[in-house]
């Protein structure tokens, strides 16, 4: 009897450790990696181009992160050669760079915006795509430095889509429920503060925003939906509230921490059922 349930418990953990491993997952994708971004198509509509970037502050450099976006499928488009040149009040505060290729469509660009507070303006020119040459075309972007930061005008009717923690947001019913708050706090302050955790947000950032607003909206549509996902939620965001109680400062320490909140979730979404199911296996046995 005792060799059957092990082999039982063995199959068990092997077959639920995946979808376990994805369902802790699930609040990190809850909350996008940047607090802005912004979409616009280029003169004549041949790209989308998406600025994504964290709150910019004056003479200190930040990263851009740029996307070139197929406006057709609506994914990163490859092979593009383009320029940018960031400016404010007509000078110059980075490039104009060479025309310069870049083979997965997405860039990162680190931009010291000196010139104090206020709107910059950052311009690309798309001069090829896919290795053939096209007619320049432009799009130019509103980029807003110091404490006036905030979303432009021409974003700002997808805003609360776009930078919302939807899920989240839907299931505990405001932006500034404490559960929302706790999750955004987990990401700025323990999963962003390593470069491990750093390209795992940027990666699902945008696989996030193709699936949330449906679930979002079904959470709105079907209370009972709803509640199942603030029940699946609350174990996760119990033991992921562990991370805010510890100093990590090295990415071993991330792995390290990682691993113990998995062991303990595996203890919570498998060890509790498995005990009901083997009683019921012990039933059914007798």
């Amino acid at each position: 009897m005792r060799n059957q349930s092990t082999t039982f418990i063995s199959d068990f953990q092997s077959e639920n450790m995946k979808f376990l491993f994805a369902m802790l997952l699930i609040p990190l994708l809850i909350i996008p990696v940047f607090a802005e971004s912004q979409t616009l198509p280029t003169e004549k509509g041949t790209l989308d181009v998406k600025l994504s970037y964290d709150k910019i502050e004056p003479n200190i450099q930040t990263k851009i992160n740029i996307d070139f976006i197929n406006p057709q499928t609506k994914k990163i488009q490859e092979h593009i050669d383009y320029t940018v040149l960031v400016s404010k009040g007509g000078e110059t505060v980075f490039g104009p760079i060479p025309l310069t290729h870049t083979s997965v469509g997405s860039v990162k660009i680190p931009i010291e915006f000196n010139l104090g507070e206020g709107v910059y303006t950052m311009i690309f020119e798309i001069e090829g795509i896919l290795f053939q040459p096209i007619p320049k075309e432009k799009v130019s972007f509103d980029v807003t430095v110091g404490d006036a930061y905030a979303q432009p005008d021409n974003d700002k009717p997808i805003s609360d889509e776009k930078n919302g923690c939807l899920i989240a947001t839907a299931a505990y019913g405001s932006e500034m429920a404490p559960q929302v708050q706790q999750l955004r706090e987990i990401r700025d302050n323990t999963i962003l503060k390593t470069n491990s955790g750093i390209a795992f947000m940027t990666g699902f950032n945008q696989i996030y925003y193709s699936f949330s607003p449906s679930i979002s909206d079904l959470e709105r549509e079907q209370p009972i939906f709803k509640e199942i996902v603030k029940i699946g939620l609350t174990p996760m965001l119990s033991s992921l509230s562990l991370l805010n109680h510890v100093n990590i400062d090295s990415e071993q320490e991330m792995i390290g921490y990682g691993i113990s909140i998995i062991l303990l979730n595996i203890g919570m979404y498998i060890g509790i059922p498995l005990v009901g199911i083997l009683k019921l296996y012990q039933f059914r046995k007798n």
